[in-house]
């Protein structure tokens, strides 16, 4: 069974910065995408970034210079840099692969102005 346990989410002050992990089991990696999704309240979930098995990436343009994702075998990061009350949400991590895309349970991040 595919698990996705998401941890580093916090509260932190407007320019700070928070690093977010996803570990990933019970699935083949390879061919697979894995990417951070996140949601406000109010608002439809939108992509941030996704990197491919062989470690291509891609940014949303909103946290382009200020996010980096990346990942190491079965664990992803997102390493949010000078964040904005406007980062503020869940954040999930995505898992797509052939046989279907997994989300895990999803991880707050609060940025204080």
């Amino acid at each position: 069974q595919v698990r996705l346990v998401e941890s580093g989410g916090g509260l932190v002050q407007a320019g700070g910065s928070l690093r977010l992990s996803c570990v990933a089991s019970g699935v083949n990696f390879k061919s697979s995408v894995m990417g951070w999704y996140r949601q406000a309240p109010g608002k439809l979930r939108e992509a941030v970034a996704r990197i491919s098995f062989d470690g291509s990436t891609i940014h949303a343009d909103v946290v382009k210079g200020r996010f980096s994702i990346s990942r190491d075998d079965n664990t992803v990061f997102l390493q949010m840099n000078r964040l904005k009350p406007e980062d503020s949400g869940i954040y999930y991590c995505n898992l797509a692969i052939p046989q279907g895309t997994h989300w895990g349970q999803g991880t707050q991040v609060a940025v204080s102005s």
